[in-house]
């Protein structure tokens, strides 16, 4: 970063090899989901995040690949090619959106902060389905080396998931 970079604040350098956590809450393993299809991996490596706050935000600089029509789950694809879902809450395409406000649409690029969605974690809850949110690096095999932090309390600052290739 250049002198006048770090004067005004301007050109924050991500590491490419980063996913920072896209809610507030607590990093928990990927076995702590009660659904075999992510605990069990069959959709690529990844955390989850018990979300505190329902603002889900972009973990990193890429592009939209897919907002679900139902507003529950958002894959994206960053620059450096990691392919991600993240997954609000479980069972949450049977809400039809309605705890869902969608601020992003296919194809568009994203910076890392940028809010992709909101949902309303009370709503779902009221629903008896829990906001669990996986978080899944899709093409993990293409990497050579996952490291995923649990066990805390996380916000949108923090690294989740860290990928070597």
């Amino acid at each position: 970063m250049g002198f006048f970079s770090k004067l005004f604040g301007k050109g924050e350098e991500i590491n490419p090899n980063h996913i920072y956590a896209p809610m507030a809450g607590e990093a928990v393993s990927i076995t702590e989901v009660p659904d075999p299809t992510f605990a069990e991996g069959m959709m690529g490596d990844g955390i989850a995040i018990r979300p505190t706050d329902g603002k889900v935000c972009a973990p990193f600089n890429g592009t939209v690949d897919m907002m679900f029509e139902t507003g529950h789950a958002v894959s994206l694809i960053s620059d450096s090619g990691i392919e991600l879902l993240i997954h609000v809450g479980l069972e949450t395409v049977g809400l039809k959106g309605a705890p869902f406000q969608v601020k992003v649409t296919n194809g568009q690029k994203v910076k890392k902060g940028d809010i992709l969605m909101i949902a309303d974690l009370d709503a779902i809850k009221a629903a008896g389905l829990p906001t669990i949110t996986p978080v899944l690096v899709c093409n993990s095999g293409d990497y050579a080396g996952f490291q995923g932090t649990t066990g805390k309390a996380v916000t949108h600052a923090d690294v989740v998931i860290e990928v070597t290739k």
